[in-house]
Order: C-alpha cells, then structure tokens, then sequence
C-alpha cells in the first residue's frame, strides 16, 4: 500500500501546471526591476518635467518611460540567464556589481539602438541609410544621456541584489522595512550562537540519539530550530526562558 501512494504522490505535474509555475518564477524574476526602473526612469522624467515647465515648455513622455522600463526588466531576465553572468560569483562584491552592471547597461545599450532602427524603418527609412542617420540625425546627447542615467540606476540595482543575495534572499528588505537596527544586530548575535550551539550538538551526539524524540538531544534541538524561526523580538526572550546566554 505504501509504494503505490509513494508513486502517486511523486508523478509529475501536469503540463499546464509545470508552465504556469515557470511562468511565475519568470514574473517573480522580472518584476523588481521593472518596478525599480519604473520609479527610476519616472523620477528622472519628472524633474526633467519640472525644469521644462519653469520654461512654458510641455513635456509628457511618461508612458515610454514605462515602456523603457518593461524592457530592461526583460533584458535583465534575458541576461541573468546566460551562464557567464555568473562568473564572479564569490569574488569581493565591487567586482559582480560592475560586470553585471556593465552587462547590463551594454544589452539595453544595444536594444535600444535596435529600437531605433525598427522606427527608422517604420518611417520608410533604409536599412542601408540607417548608419548614415546616426552620424548625422540620431540625437545622441540625449541618447547618450539616458545611457549615463541607466548606468546609475543598474549601479544601484545590482548593489542592493548582490547585498540581498549575500544576506540571505529576503533578508535585505526585512533589515529596511520590518526590524530595528538594534533587533538585527542582536538576531545577528544570537544566530551566531544558535548555530554554533547546533553545530556542537551534531558532532558530540550520534544524529540516530537526536532522531529519538523525547530524548534529551532531541529537544535541544528542537529548542534551537524554534529559536531560529522565532521573530527578532521573541527570540531574546525565548533565549532567556531557556536560560541561554
């Protein structure tokens, strides 16, 4: 009875359900930085806005900027797949956040040059002449411009996603939103301990004496995962009621 349950709990999804679930880390994969360049792109056009209009002069261009930002987030998802991305993994952070970045910045450089030719074909253009009009037509200070900005931008999104990534995947956004500086610093501390206090137990007891439940390894260590997963705040109290230090 029990091989037959084994094998009906191990027999693969559905198809539609393997596609939806990649569909999803995809989306999960591409929203932080549509969402950081969003906000990005749209505060740069929004001070450029405000200095135009000190001038009389209109200026809406919000909804490309959006656009702009839908496609780095696709360009990111595009290059973060390729092997090589990962090739200073492990190495002192300044060099992952400038190779990606510059990675980064050279893809969209790139697609958006060939967004340029799509509209100078659109507009009944050449694609022989097309070499032509970025030496004498194609604005490149303000294309130039927006290179420098993204730049900045992919500066700062790989920094905070390499500093994610090396504190542990959603612990970045809890030491900003969620804890104190001074509950981190403790939880920090007491991890340090937890782990060491486990590391100490599974070298002097036999993991088959700490597999026995009621046993006294057992319940230590059963006390140690439940200080791990408690919250910053109930983690130093639950250390006091065990008597830890």
């Amino acid at each position: 009875m029990t091989p037959s349950v084994r094998t009906a709990s191990e027999a693969p999804a559905p198809l539609w359900r393997r596609a939806f679930d990649w569909w999803l880390v995809q989306v999960k994969h591409v929203l932080p930085p549509t969402i950081f360049f969003l906000f990005g792109f749209n505060l740069i056009l929004f001070t450029r806005w405000m200095t135009l209009q000190e001038h009389g002069i209109p200026f809406t261009n919000f909804f490309a900027a959006s656009l702009a930002a839908l496609l780095v987030g696709k360009a990111v998802l595009v290059v973060d797949n390729l092997r090589f991305m990962h090739r200073f993994d492990g190495a002192p952070l300044i060099q992952p956040i400038l190779f990606k970045s510059t990675i980064y910045w050279v893809v969209v450089f790139v697609f958006r040059l060939a967004e340029g030719l799509l509209h100078f074909l659109r507009d009944g253009g050449a694609l022989g002449d097309f070499p032509n009009f970025l030496v004498a037509q194609f604005s490149w200070p303000r294309f130039l411009a927006i290179q420098v900005w993204l730049m900045v931008l992919f500066l700062v999104y790989v920094t905070a996603h390499e500093l994610n990534a090396l504190f542990g995947d959603g612990e970045l956004p809890r030491l900003f939103l969620r804890w104190h500086s001074s509950e981190a610093k403790l939880t920090r501390r007491q991890r340090i301990r937890l782990l060491t206090r486990l590391n100490r137990l599974t070298k002097a007891v036999p993991i088959e004496v700490i597999s026995e439940v009621g046993s006294a390894a057992h319940t230590e260590l059963v006390g140690i995962l439940r200080e791990l997963a408690a919250r910053p705040g109930d983690r130093g109290h639950t250390s006091v009621e065990h008597g830890n230090p």
